[in-house]
Parts: structure tokens; C-alpha cells; sequence
């Protein structure tokens, strides 16, 4: 990943200065051997609560913060709320694979935080399953201008009606680091009327994907659910691709959706291309692609399958982008019709579909 696939970067730095809270002895220690293996990052500290967690990051200014969930005096959602109000600082979330701590970090996406690495069976029983993630994504992070990402309010938005237009389309979105955001930005301004069905891939592990769509499903008139086999694309619905999963498309009578685990695309299950890929395929021109934040170049040969089918392609700008790659990757081989900030995505969808 270079340097001009992120958004907003800080200036160069030799050593990206780490801070890791977390209430576990152990896990403190585990992160910060981990992060301390890698040339160019230093842990420079760390805290056992959020309480010192705000403090420390008040006092030692540090490039990225490490956060957990679950601790106790101040817990983590509770501690990011005071960092990104006082000191916006870029922050990975450390999270269990749990329902609850699923839902708690879709929580910390929309108050601030960059990304989060996701700890197997609860706690990290293998560091070498998942070092890799916490390097990268702290290496990521350090780049990112945090001070762009605005908390997002909690609220139903209503939005105009189609007025019972009926579409021959689908729109098909793509997205991974930011994209929780991002989506949040969007599937709330369509209307239950929105005369066509919308497929999602947003890179992340299983049970993150299935509290996402009920997270989106709360905020929207249409419908969200995570995709299971065989579920109908039909208006008004919206399905996300549950993780560790690849979703295509099938059938252009009545389509549906089918899962696979198929190998990893791009390094990613599930991945973008295959979706966008099989929309161009079983739609033709009625296929529109939208690709958003995102690490990588996932979803540019779907984009460009999609433009050779004469459908229609939007990108996210890199001036709203948490991470800019895998938009700037298919604007770059010229797949791209419209390029817009996030807040204005959701209308260039309804114009797509309108035409």
C-alpha cells in the first residue's frame, strides 16, 4: 500500500508512536511485543483503563491508540467518545468475537474509530493468527488524518419517494476500511419505495457483518439483512454478504443471491469482484457499481466488468475516503462514470436508478 492510496495522510514519520490500553496484563504485553517486533513502530506506553487512556494520550501525544472494549473504571466506547472530542487520535479497537462486542465496535466505528482488529474465541489464543492485522492496521491508521472523521448521529432520515417507479436494476456496493461509516452515510437516505435491490460486500469477520446489517436495518426504511443462500434480490431490500463468504449473483429471471467459500479474492472472503462481476454478467446495463473506502484495489475489475457491460459506476472522492485505495484503484484505469463525496452517494445512487 503507498503512500497515495490513503486519505489525508500526517506527515512523515520514522517510528509510529503506539499507546495500548487494555485492562489485561497479558494482552498488554502480547500487543506490545508484537508492535515492538516491527521496524518503525514503538509502544511508547501503556494503559490498563480508559481512564488512563485519556490521560496518557492528553500527555504523550501518541500516533495511534490500541483500545479495548471491555474495562473497567472507563470502558473503551466511553474513553474514544473523550478522545475524539479532545484529542482526536487514530484508534484501532481491539474486539472479542462476540455478538455483544460486535455490536459495541460498530458503535466505535460511528464515534470515531479508524478500524479494529477482531481477537478469536474471545481473547488471542494464537498471536500469530492476527499479528499481522494489528501491524497493518496500525501502520494504516498512523496515515490517516483523523481529525476528518466527524462522530455520526443516530437518526432515522426520511427520505423523497420514487412514487412507484418500477427498475430493471441492481446496485451493488463495495467497500472495507470506513466502510461501516460510509454505509451508514448511504442506506439511510434511500426510500422504502427504492424500486430495485442493493448487494453489499463490506470486508470483515463473520457475526461483524450480521450486527452491521441489523445496525443499518434499524436506521433505513428498506430492509437490511445479512445474506443467507438463495435469498431473493427484490426492491426496497438490502442484502450484505456475511463474512467469510463470497456473494454472487444468479439468474436474471429471478435473481438471487449464492454464497461461497470459494479461496479469497484479492485477500479478501468476501471480496468485491466476484459480486460486482456477477451483477455485470446477469444485468448487463442495468448494473450499477459503487465502490467506497477501502485498503486495496478490490473491486476495480468488477467496476471495469461493469463498464464493459455499459452499466453505470460511481466511486467514493478521496476528500471523504478514510482509506482512499480501493477507489483511487478503479478511478485510476478509467471505470469510474461519477466520483462523489460519501454525503452525496446516496443521491447519485437514486439518480443512477432513475435514468
Amino acid at each position: 500500500m503507498d503512500d497515495d492510496s490513503l486519505q489525508g495522510l500526517k506527515g512523515s514519520e520514522t517510528v509510529i508512536k503506539v499507546l495500548v490500553v487494555d485492562d489485561s496484563v497479558f494482552m498488554r504485553k502480547v500487543i506490545s511485543d508484537v508492535l515492538n517486533s516491527e521496524a518503525g513502530i514503538k509502544v511508547i506506553d501503556v494503559a490498563a483503563n480508559g481512564k488512563e487512556a485519556v490521560e496518557k494520550v492528553k500527555n504523550l501525544n501518541p500516533d495511534v491508540v490500541t483500545l479495548d472494549i471491555e474495562m473497567p473504571v472507563m470502558n473503551g466506547l466511553e474513553a474514544l467518545e473523550i478522545i475524539m472530542k479532545e484529542n482526536p487520535t487514530p484508534v484501532v479497537m481491539i474486539s472479542s468475537l462476540t455478538k455483544a462486542h460486535a455490536e459495541a465496535t460498530l458503535k466505535s466505528l460511528s464515534l470515531g474509530a479508524v478500524d479494529f482488529v477482531a481477537k478469536a474465541g474471545g481473547s488471542i489464543s494464537s498471536i500469530k493468527n492476527i499479528r499481522d492485522e494489528i501491524v497493518s492496521k496500525c501502520r494504516m491508521a498512523s496515515k490517516v488524518n483523523v481529525k476528518s472523521i466527524k462522530p455520526q448521529p443516530v437518526s432515522i432520515i426520511k427520505p423523497p419517494k420514487f412514487g412507484g417507479l418500477s427498475s430493471k436494476k441492481i446496485v451493488a456496493i463495495g467497500t472495507s476500511t470506513g466502510g461501516p461509516r460510509a454505509l451508514q452515510e448511504i442506506i439511510p437516505k434511500l426510500p422504502k419505495d427504492f424500486p430495485c435491490g442493493i448487494v453489499i460486500v463490506q470486508h470483515m469477520p463473520p457475526g461483524f457483518t450480521k450486527s452491521l446489517a441489523e445496525r443499518l436495518n434499524s436506521l433505513s426504511e428498506v430492509s437490511v439483512k445479512e445474506a443467507e443462500n438463495g435469498d431473493q434480490i427484490l426492491p426496497g431490500k438490502v442484502l450484505i454478504a456475511p463474512g467469510s463468504h463470497h456473494m454472487i449473483v444468479e439468474n436474471s429471471i429471478n435473481p438471487i443471491v449464492k454464497l461461497n467459500t470459494n479461496p479469497t479474492v484479492n485477500g479478501h472472503r468476501p471480496s468485491a469482484d466476484p459480486l460486482l462481476e456477477s451483477i455485470a454478467k446477469v444485468f448487463g446495463s442495468k448494473a450499477v457499481g459503487v465502490i467506497l473506502t477501502g485498503m486495496g484495489r478490490d473491486g476495480a475489475d468488477g467496476m471495469q466488468a461493469i463498464k464493459q457491460q455499459n452499466g453505470y459506476t460511481i466511486a467514493e472522492s478521496k476528500s471523504t475516503s478514510i482509506v482512499f485505495g480501493m477507489p483511487k484503484a478503479a478511478i485510476d484505469i478509467g471505470v469510474v462514470d461519477i466520483i462523489a463525496p460519501i454525503t452525496e452517494v446516496a443521491s447519485e445512487i437514486i439518480r443512477a436508478v432513475r435514468q
